[in-house]
């Protein structure tokens, strides 16, 4: 297991600075949630960990090595993403397609080890893809292949995972299934989540952003308060404890939108 730390991390896009000198402390083995209003510049941040886009300052570290200078190779067996967009050109099976998560190892066309195969039906096994093996990927559906292309990250077999809105097209099972394996695997794990109450119940620890600055940071608890929520997101809510777990729920009505409270200074058009 490693950790991950972003040191003074900002990040700049068509001239316009979108994440501003962002510390961030990922202890090993933690799931960490991103969180945050539309445009807070959470995808951003994830994109320069997974090295989409190079910082225009500070540093991106896994266990004290900058990923900006490891080869690509090197980089990919150190951290694996699941981002957003989960398209595909080509229409490779199943099993085709988790099996690209060996391509960091691979050297010209070596067929799989046979403990390799067994990573890859384990983490098709693990998603449940596995009796989509051999089904091609466009004839999924987003939520299929959305745990399809979490599977090729975990046969990729990272220090470090980033995941960017995981949940996007999962039912509810799926959900709880998922964000349930990233409590369950040895990985540092950084993950965006809109659903304040999933994050709080899946993460360790979160970080909120707004304006691509980090509000807070902490365990769930300390940043889920009725406060910060209103403050960040111009939403006011009620923040009480799940009757099971005790981890915070944030509790809202449908009703009309009390005037809006938002820092001016937290406000920007961030992605």
């Amino acid at each position: 297991m490693s950790d991950l730390r972003l040191d003074g991390l900002s990040a700049t896009l068509a001239g316009v600075e979108i994440v501003h000198a962002l510390d961030l402390h990922v202890g090993s083995g933690q799931v960490f949630g991103l969180v945050g209003p539309n445009g807070s510049g959470k995808s951003t941040a994830l994109r320069c960990v997974y090295r989409a886009l190079r910082p225009s300052a500070g540093v991106v570290r896994v266990d004290g090595d900058d990923v900006a200078r490891l080869t690509p190779r090197a980089s990919a067996q150190r951290v694996a993403a699941l981002t957003q967009d989960g398209s595909a050109d080509l229409d490779l099976t199943v099993a085709d397609v988790v099996a690209l998560g060996r391509v960091p190892y691979q050297r010209g066309n070596r067929r799989l080890t046979a403990r390799e195969r067994e990573l890859c039906r384990s983490a098709m096994e693990r998603t449940d893809v596995a009796h989509l093996a051999g089904r091609g990927i466009l004839s999924l559906s987003g939520g299929e292949r959305q745990r399809v292309l979490l599977a090729r990250a975990l046969v990729q077999e990272p220090d470090v995972l980033v995941l960017d809105e995981p949940t996007n097209h999962l039912d509810l099972r799926h959900q709880i299934d998922l964000l349930g394996h990233l409590r369950d695997t040895d990985l540092t794990v950084v993950v965006v989540l809109h659903d304040l109450n999933l994050a709080a119940a899946a993460c360790d620890r979160l970080g909120l952003l707004a304006g691509g600055r980090l509000v807070a940071a902490g365990t769930p608890a300390q940043v889920l308060t009725g406060e910060r929520i209103a403050q960040v997101y111009g939403v006011e809510v009620t923040v009480t404890a799940h009757p099971l777990t005790g981890d915070p729920q944030v509790l809202y009505s449908l009703g009309p939108s009390p005037a809006r409270t938002v820092d001016p200074a937290l406000e920007g058009n961030h992605r």
